[in-house]
């Protein structure tokens, strides 16, 4: 087999089986250790695959996410129950960071009833939707907007991000992966990204499971930074499990229903 074809094969592999190893792959294509170790590093080199441990993870391509308002559709109810969940979450008297998204935007929807609530954000989203809450002080970074996420980020808001302090930080990532671990796909933004990050030591995770098992192109953290993760019940629920042994908490968005039981 050529080396154009064990690579394709490598990656057919990969697709099927996540956590196959080094030896493993050794054994199914009929070559050295040392030769595959070789294959994945070409495969890494070429953005095809994650080099981790023993091994390596097939990069999903189109992490990519279209612009927030034309999001806001997509996985309607889980975002709806995950973002209901992670509002419980958050008890008045609280300083929490709500980043920008669809889902953290949920959150802010459900807020309505919180005293005496001081909430951060960089994201007009969640501006808008607090504006006109009572008993909820809304701080804003300021910065160079991104007009896709219609949010701030940059030098600017990195300098507001370091002068206050916040209980929780509440975020939302378009790619989750064990091994990878928290990764966006607009480098500009990952200063900024990591800046959020580092607010608070309680980190709330909001995603839905179709964020999990990817990896994006800009690493923003490990995924033992999760303190919480709130998700939806199509989760892969070997990956919650993966993550539980890592000692991150795991919250399960309930099913909604009206009062007539639909």
């Amino acid at each position: 087999m050529i080396n154009n074809q064990r690579g394709q094969k490598i990656l057919k592999i990969l697709e099927m089986n996540p956590g196959i190893r080094v030896p493993e792959l050794s054994e199914s294509l009929g070559v050295s250790e040392a030769t595959i170790r070789r294959d994945l590093d070409k495969l890494e080199d070429s953005g095809q695959v994650k080099r981790v441990h023993g091994g390596a993870l097939l990069i999903e391509q189109g992490v990519y996410e279209p612009p927030v308002l034309l999001r806001i559709d997509e996985l309607a109810d889980e975002k709806r129950r995950i973002g209901r969940t992670a509002a419980n979450l958050i008890q008045s008297g609280d300083s929490v960071f709500i980043g920008s998204g669809t889902t953290t935007l949920e959150v802010a929807n459900n807020l309505k009833g919180k005293k005496n609530l001081a909430v951060v954000t960089n994201a007009l989203t969640i501006l808008n939707a607090l504006a006109q809450l009572d008993g909820i002080q809304v701080i804003s970074t300021g910065g160079l907007l991104r007009a896709s996420e219609l949010s701030f980020i940059g030098h600017i808001s990195e300098l507001a991000l370091g002068e206050v302090r916040v209980d929780k930080v509440i975020i939302g990532i378009p790619a989750i992966d064990i091994e990878v671990g928290l990764t966006n796909d607009y480098l500009p933004e990952v200063m900024t990204d990591r800046a959020i990050i580092n607010m608070a030591a309680e980190l709330v995770v909001v995603a839905d499971h179709s964020k999990f098992g990817k990896a994006a192109s800009a690493y923003l953290a490990p995924i033992e930074r999760i303190h919480t993760l709130v998700t939806d019940e199509k989760t892969d629920k070997v990956i919650l499990e993966k993550m539980r042994q890592l000692g991150i908490t795991i919250v399960i968005a309930e099913e909604m229903f009206t009062l007539d039981g639909v």
